[in-house]
């Protein structure tokens, strides 16, 4: 998966991701005719099914919902369009677009995801009628150390590549270091993997961005997912794991296994080949309903052996308790101090790990629902409640006294039980139609507090104010000794004219680059030092706007007098109207006269100057920068930040799915395309 990273790539590689050039690491000359031919026959089977994916991934820091573009591999299964991938690469995407070997570019949306196989199953919108090139999902138990197999997939986002490779291992698990547990994968959304998975380990080339992309054997089936590789080593999720997820997708729209709430490890070291050790057992599972406790050797469950001798077998057990329908009865034969017994135990939900997190963006904080996996790591009493994982600085939740703090579990609002977010929601939604104050009752650790939250938005971005101060209209430098050497002037003192600002009454004045003032009114300057840099400014300030000042000026040689009519100092950008675009997550304001001076402009150069574009929002995530002249809005022309605001307004309520942005910068003009997830930013 390639995410949440900038990339440098050169333009030569550029234009293999937009070619799509299918390309092989080693030369086919190093490899048999028959086998090259194996390798391009497989290659030509699965090559049209192979996808580049392109996904706006939605993460949480400090309080608010951030975004960032992340990419990966897939390929298609089903001649409808279904594309198999990894969790870590569409997981938690606000937009997915999925680029075909033809070039074309479909959007694709989320059918199912399952982390705990790190397999996510997407549809790409189309035509229902339409029929797409698939690839057929082989038999990975088939599969033997020292086979061929090829990996396609879009590395470094290089489009459609495949590296050829051998099976090293077809079982592979992890453990610790002292090989005592059986260790799973961390996914970077807070998902683990690996309970139920023995990894394909084999050596073709995986780099970032092939992570979803298909390990295919030279009958030109996949036979594997790919899902991470390094030092010449990668792993692949089996087919048949993969296919069985598809299964259940396609036949009941969601993913669901069997749970009884025991951790388990081989039985080698006990001297035993049969059965399993249980570890441990989770608080309030059907395992510890049924008497079971660690330590017992289970030895099967409705009569289905349980044998796991070695760590390579313990995802079997997982996957058997898995298939186990919920809700049904089983009996579990077991072994205690050495005698035999029998329980019954009712199968529930296999939860996932991570509960759902969202954005509460008025109150200016991110929150989760709890699940039992998090109950028992953090060691709490119940999972009523929804956990505070940010609070944004400056927002309702911060401002409370006492604030809300990350770890912080809220379980009612206004006497309104929140256990999980859509509660939370809404009750906070009904505070603010009541005049907008939230009673919050909360846990941090083992204390029960209570807070008052005013459910206001942060106070918008005002204009300040200054007093008139009057104005050269030139800016200058210090005549220090070094600089009169190098103009060529006998005395070091006054002050250099550097610039000249347009259209002002210094430049009608004739004043010049190049002139050095040497006396202001008869007072004569005596700055001859960087540190005295203020001392012509100080002295212009104690005069008034408007009045005319006699400068003695020295130039080319010769000292003459000019008469300026001082000018009102142009606003800075600190005073002008600011306004914040909440949904987007990015802050204008007016040109000044100023501005127009220094960039340049035209003096009736209209449009809004972008000061601000929050890391994560969905303005940074498409390219707009601080500094940028907004022009027009979907061909709405932008004079001024009250234009800005109706503009913005119109685009909220009609919510486009493209909002077109034409803009200037750096001397140039330029567009910038906001594609915003609406369901996300507006109720």
């Amino acid at each position: 998966m390639l995410g949440r990273m900038q990339l440098a790539i050169p333009a030569v590689l550029c234009s293999l991701y937009l070619f799509g050039t299918l390309s092989f690491v080693s030369a086919q000359r190093a490899y048999p005719d028959a086998l090259r031919r194996d390798i391009e026959r497989a290659r030509d089977k699965v090559y049209p099914a192979v996808v580049n994916i392109l996904a706006v991934t939605r993460y949480f820091s400090e309080g608010r919902a951030q975004r960032s573009p992340s990419g990966g591999s897939g390929v298609i299964v089903t001649p409808q369009g279904h594309v198999l991938t990894n969790y870590h690469v569409a997981g938690n995407s606000t937009r997915i677009t999925c680029s075909l070997t033809t070039g074309e570019t479909l959007e694709a949306t989320v059918v199912a995801h399952d982390p705990l196989t790190d397999l996510s199953i997407l549809k790409l919108r189309a035509d229902p009628k339409r029929r797409f090139p698939y690839a057929i999902l082989g038999n990975s138990d088939a599969l033997k150390v020292g086979e061929y197999v090829l990996a396609m997939g879009n590395p470094l986002m290089l489009s459609s590549s495949a590296t050829l490779g051998i099976i090293s291992n077809t079982r592979r698990v992890f453990t610790d270091f002292t090989q005592t547990e059986l260790e799973e994968m961390e996914l970077d959304e807070g998902e683990s993997t690996g309970l139920l998975t023995r990894w394909i380990q084999h050596d073709a080339l995986i780099l970032p961005g092939n992570s979803g992309g298909p390990l295919v054997n030279l009958k030109g089936e996949v036979v594997g997912i790919n899902e991470l590789g390094g030092r010449g080593m990668g792993f692949a999720i089996p087919s048949n794991l993969a296919r069985n997820v598809l299964q259940q997708v396609l036949k009941a729209g969601r993913i669901q296994r069997g749970w009884l709430g025991v951790t388990v490890l081989p039985v080698e070291k006990l001297g035993r080949k049969t059965g399993v050790l249980v570890s441990s057992i989770f608080p309030g599972s059907p395992a510890q309903k049924a008497g079971i406790q660690p330590g017992d050797i289970i030895l099967s469950i409705d009569g289905l052996a349980t044998n796991a001798r070695f760590f390579e077998e313990i995802p079997l057990f997982y996957q058997k308790m898995a298939s186990l329908p919920i809700g049904k009865k089983v009996s579990i034969r077991l072994l205690r101090g050495g005698k035999p017994r029998t329980v019954a135990a009712v199968t529930t939900q296999w939860e996932r790990s991570r509960g759902d997190e969202d954005e509460f963006r008025e109150a200016g904080i991110t929150a989760q629902n709890i699940t039992r996996a998090m109950m028992v790591a953090r060691k709490l009493a119940t999972q009523q409640g929804v956990l505070v994982t940010g609070v944004r600085p400056g927002y309702p939740f911060d401002s409370a006294r006492p604030n809300l703090k990350s770890n912080d579990i809220i379980t009612s609002v206004n006497n309104t039980a929140t256990p999980h977010l859509a509660a939370l929601r809404k009750a906070l939604s009904a505070a603010a139609q009541n005049g907008g104050e939230a009673i919050v009752h909360f846990r941090r650790g083992e204390e029960h507090l209570v807070t008052v939250v005013k459910l206001t938005t942060p106070p918008p971005d005002t204009i300040g104010g200054e007093l008139a101060k009057p104005w050269l209209g030139v800016k200058t430098q210090v005549v220090t000794t070094e600089i009169a050497k190098a103009v060529g002037v006998d005395q070091a003192r006054g002050f250099r004219i550097t610039e000249v600002y347009p259209w002002t009454e210094a430049g009608k004045a004739g004043l010049r680059i190049g002139d050095i003032i040497l006396a202001v009114n008869d007072t004569e300057l005596e700055a001859s030092r960087p540190q005295d840099a203020d001392e012509l400014q100080q002295l212009i300030e104690e005069l008034s706007v408007g009045e005319q000042v006699e400068l003695t000026i020295l130039r080319r040689g010769k000292t003459q007098k000019v008469s300026v009519t001082l000018e009102e100092t142009p606003a800075s950008g600190e005073t002008a109207r600011r306004v914040r675009q909440k949904e987007l997550e990015f802050v204008v304001r007016d040109i000044t006269p100023l501005d127009r001076m220094e960039h340049r402009w035209s003096r009736d150069q209209k449009g809004v100057l972008v000061v601000e574009c929050t890391t994560g929002g969905w303005a940074n995530l498409a390219g707009l920068r601080s500094d940028d002249l907004i022009l027009s809005i979907n061909s709405t022309a932008i004079a001024d930040t009250h234009a800005f605001e109706q503009a913005m307004a119109r685009v909220v309520r009609e919510r486009p799915k493209v909002i077109r942005i034409f803009l200037r910068r750096d001397g140039r003009t330029h567009f910038v395309f906001i594609e915003p997830d609406w369901a996300k930013l507006v109720p």
